[in-house]
């Protein structure tokens, strides 16, 4: 019961990308021909608001679920590795049109055949938890 309002923002969040069409295959595939502006102001918009909401967090001294003081950890350098992260990530996002987010707003919107690719994500997911310490990180 503790985890409700969890469920409730996930739930809203998930509207409101089903709604601003963020999750639809035909407005990713425009953003990545640069053939549209929709969701390059979805993305911007996000942003602005995330760097907006973290500064007033941290002005207000805001606290987390768990009762700590609200704290962004600094970057690891290697502009190498988010190179690459960032490229396998475009490439997955474009292959099946969808982030990781989305993935499971259209499983609960019926689209089902995107538990392929949520079973490749979490696939590569734990790929990636055996073989971390043997990549360059």
């Amino acid at each position: 019961m503790k985890y409700i309002k969890f469920f409730l923002v996930g739930l809203f969040f998930g509207i409101v990308l089903v709604k601003s069409e963020a999750v639809s295959w035909y407005r990713i595939f425009e953003m990545f021909k640069f053939q549209s502006f929709h969701m390059y102001g979805i993305i911007g918009t996000a942003i602005t608001t995330g760097i907006l909401l973290l500064q007033l967090s941290k002005g207000f001294k805001v606290k987390t679920t768990e009762g700590n003081n609200l704290r962004v950890p600094l970057k690891e350098k290697g502009l190498t590795r988010y190179i690459i992260g960032g490229t396998i990530f475009g490439l997955g996002w474009a292959l099946c049109g969808a982030c990781p987010g989305p993935m499971y707003i259209l499983a609960g919107t019926g689209v089902f055949s995107i538990l392929i690719v949520i079973a490749a994500a979490l696939l590569g997911t734990y790929m990636y938890g055996v073989l971390k310490d043997k990549l360059p990180h």
